[in-house]
């Protein structure tokens, strides 16, 4: 609290010296002055000292991309004229004249910058963002001093935005060390380097505003958001805590103007420890992979599955002979735990997956048919799997005779009938697909809000299958006599599965 505003308090509640009611509080903020400088979550009254014992740390990034050019003897298209014209002579007397001109031109050069960090002054090893270097031909490493030196690309992740690079030089190199990312609360004070703009070595502070941001950047999106300045050019550079240790690398920011509004985003340190260790010791990422596609457990789809909390990854498929399959879980099962590690919503699953060691068998806790099963995984590599093609593939496709075209019937705003050879060849369905066909969606009724459409293919409902309109009423009509609020559907969409929870009111 300011001294105003305890003035304006104390002068409302009593009359009384203000410089002895004020005394206590003199001493009290003297105690605090004196004690450690960046003590985390007290604000200092500077930040100069942690930023000149940084600041050397920090690097700025060039990177230069050879341009295509035309090759010899070729011009730029000519414009189309009537046959005849005398603009077409002209327009070609004019483009062979400047071509000799234009193939002694040095091939052009595009150039962009960035920002980075040095986390080895022995090794030269830097951590920058995978945009600030992808597709270069050339890049360079440029210190504090303006020393620039050649670096070598060792390792780079686009699915979490972070490259690997390595400079050699005699010249003395000053690291800096990860700190922990997931203590750090919001509110803390963070400071971050970068160079904005191509400015060089600039220092902003500010708080973090919000943790786990999922901005749709990747698949292991967890970005830390802070309203410390950040621009064009920061990419890559480091967000250090008050101790001085990197727990986040600056990487996008919400900007409808391009420059800094107050929202940046950061990969956490915790996240980025992992990649860069796997990027350092292979050159590249080994995940850990259990085969299953998930989707979010909603209030709706929780309650149609008797669990107390909408929380935990539903998983809508599994890989065939992938690590989930082996183990036996199934769709429909939600993982609430994985390795001792509890999954309270969707996206945390993939992340604890991929930085489990690869062949370890890890105890995983699903939630099946109303009741806790526990099932133990052998967990595979992401990249030997995406390699080998299996997570492309799909069921074995097999013939199999159809009979007389089912009935039409209508629930909850769907008009459902069964397959048919002429509804496969009209909606492309695959010819192994059973279930229950969705030709029609009512306007306005929860069906329609979820998302349902014509040539959906109701696979299960309550998980268990379905094949003829009349088993989707049936088990509609038990539900109610559940008193259940919302049942849960398995659809198939052009072989994409995904569970839907619809109200039954």
């Amino acid at each position: 609290m300011s001294s105003l505003a305890v003035a304006v308090l104390i002068d409302r509640r009593a009359r009384f010296d203000l410089r002895a009611a004020l005394a206590p509080l003199v001493l009290v903020l003297a105690v605090a002055v004196s004690g450690p400088a960046f003590a985390q979550g007290r604000a200092p009254s500077s930040f100069a000292d942690l930023a000149e014992k940084l600041l050397p740390a920090v690097v700025n990034i060039s990177t230069s991309q050879a341009q295509p050019q035309r090759g010899p003897g070729q011009r730029p298209e000519i414009p189309q004229f009537p046959p005849g014209s005398p603009f077409e002579e002209f327009f070609r007397d004019f483009f062979d004249r400047q071509q000799p001109q234009q193939d002694q031109q040095p091939q052009r050069r595009a150039t962009s910058l960035g920002s980075g960090f040095i986390i080895d002054a022995k090794e030269g090893y830097v951590v920058t963002n995978n945009h600030v270097i992808q597709d270069a031909d050339e890049i360079t490493v440029i210190l504090q001093d303006d020393t620039n030196i050649k670096a070598e690309l060792i390792g780079r992740d686009p699915k979490t935005d972070l490259a690997l690079l390595k400079i050699k030089t005699s010249h003395p190199l000053s690291a800096v060390p990860f700190g922990d990312s997931d203590a750090m609360r919001v509110g803390d004070w963070v400071v971050a380097i970068g160079n904005p703009f191509g400015l060089g070595g600039t220092v902003t502070a500010g708080i973090i505003s919000a943790r786990q941001r999922d901005i749709n950047a990747g698949p292991y999106d967890d970005f830390i958001q802070t309203d410390a300045s950040i621009n064009r050019g920061n990419s890559g550079g480091p967000m250090f805590n008050l101790n001085g240790e990197v727990i986040g690398i600056n990487t996008a920011i919400f900007s409808p103007s391009g420059g800094s509004v107050g929202i940046g985003f950061a990969i956490p340190s915790n996240l980025a420890k992992t990649v860069v260790a796997q990027l350092r010791e292979y050159g590249k990422t080994r995940r850990g992979w259990l085969g299953v596609r998930i989707q979010a457990v909603t209030p709706e789809i929780a309650e149609s599955l008797g669990l107390q909390q909408h929380k935990g990854a539903l998983v809508a498929s599994v890989t065939p002979n992938g690590p989930a399959a082996n183990a036996g879980i199934q769709a429909g099962d939600v993982v609430v735990k994985f390795d001792g590690k509890d999954i309270n919503e969707m996206r945390r699953l993939p992340r604890v997956v991929a930085e489990t060691p690869i062949e370890k068998a890890v105890p995983v806790e699903v939630w099946r048919k109303g009741k806790p099963i526990n099932v133990q995984v052998k967990v595979g590599e992401l990249e030997a799997a995406e390699a080998s093609g299996l997570l492309a593939n799909a069921p074995e496709e097999t013939q199999r005779p159809q009979g007389a075209a089912p009935k039409t019937t209508e629930a909850l705003g769907l008009k459902l009938t069964g397959i048919t050879p002429e509804s496969r060849q009209q909606f492309e369905l695959k010819p192994e697909l059973k279930g229950v066909l969705v030709t029609e969606v009512q306007g306005g009724s929860t069906a329609s809000e979820k998302g349902m459409r014509p040539g959906d293919v109701i696979v299960e409902v309550g998980q268990e299958e379905v094949r003829q309109p009349s088993d989707v009423t049936a088990k509609i009509q038990k539900a109610r006599e559940q008193s259940k609020k919302s049942i849960l559907l398995l659809v198939d969409r052009q072989g994409d599965l995904r569970f839907v929870a619809l109200p039954l009111s």
